[in-house]
């Protein structure tokens, strides 16, 4: 309970939650209804902000129980190194199964094809589609929220994917009073977004409460970097820099993290997690909208990959 007066609190309701309070409360609801309605429940983890947000609240969510919860990642080949250092060490420290579907397997196996514009996000629908059935995933946690681009605004905190793993809009299911509809048939699995109600900011702010510790590569450093897209890209084996583009060193930073040849770096000066905020409060444009290149060919390009199975 939030006393009376506190920052972000209702002054005229001594019960009512703190913003934060509120938000934490409701995805830890979240996590124990899954943990109670489904058999075989697992997080999507990257090491990326919001699924290590994701995870902090399922620790919560348990205590001082074990979480009863696996991590599923699924590794395009092309993931940030200090990125995939993190997952590993989380996984270790709190003893998880970590399971891994990795899309260089699946090239090497010829089962998918490297796509001539070099980015990977886009076939890791494949794997992740066949991790979920070989492991009979029946509820899968991803950090998706409504702020981060059109597609994910139209989802419900429980989301519905048919045998195939495609998501309907037009089977979106009403959740009144935080009630939830988890029922599917043999087949079917149901995504799970308890991040649906927070903001960018709200993420920033929640990990500067709860002091959690994120990968070096959200706060500035110097890198070597090309422009491209429209944005700062990494250079590497999966393309770029092209003919006439140059690399150069910046002081950068990333807002969100994925597949190094799409994700790009934005010029911060922000070393630390009240400057991040900071930075944030005011900017005017989405972490995905200012750093996914895989994302600006059109509009709809995230819809038309969550209806084939993407997150």
């Amino acid at each position: 309970m939030t006393p009376p007066g506190s920052v972000g609190a209702d002054t005229d309701n001594p019960y009512a939650l703190a913003h934060l309070d509120a938000l934490e409360s409701e995805a830890m609801h979240i996590f124990r209804e899954v943990a109670g309605e489904f058999e075989r429940p697992v997080i999507l983890f990257s090491g990326g902000k919001d699924s290590i947000v994701m995870l902090h609240l399922a620790l919560k969510a348990f205590t001082p129980a074990p979480v009863p919860l696996a991590l599923l990642h699924v590794d395009t080949g092309h993931n940030f190194p200090e990125v995939i250092d993190y997952r590993d060490q989380v996984a270790q420290r709190h003893g998880l199964r970590l399971h891994v579907a990795s899309v260089q397997e699946f090239i090497d196996r010829g089962e998918l094809r490297e796509r001539p514009d070099g980015p990977r996000n886009p076939l890791q629908t494949v794997p992740l589609l066949d991790a979920i059935e070989k492991n009979r995933f029946d509820a899968v946690f991803g950090g998706g929220r409504r702020d981060e681009e059109k597609a994910r605004a139209k989802e419900r905190v429980f989301s519905l994917r048919d045998e195939f793993g495609g998501w309907d809009p037009r089977r979106q299911r009403p959740e009144p009073w935080q009630l939830y509809n988890g029922r599917h048939s043999p087949g079917e699995h149901v995504r799970v977004f308890p991040l649906s109600n927070w903001t960018e900011l709200d993420v920033w702010q929640y990990i500067e409460r709860e002091e959690i510790d994120l990968p070096a590569i959200y706060y500035a450093h110097e890198r070597e970097v090309f422009s491209g897209s429209g944005m700062w890209l990494t250079p590497g084996q999966w393309g770029g820099p092209r003919e006439g583009e140059r690399t150069e060193r910046r002081l950068v930073r990333y807002r969100t993290v994925g597949d190094m040849s799409c994700t790009g770096a934005v010029d911060s000066q922000a070393a630390t997690i009240s400057q991040v905020i900071e930075e944030i409060a005011a900017s005017r444009l989405t972490e995905r909208g200012a750093t996914r290149a895989d994302e600006k060919v059109s509009e709809a390009a995230m819809e038309d990959r969550k209806r084939e199975g993407y997150f």
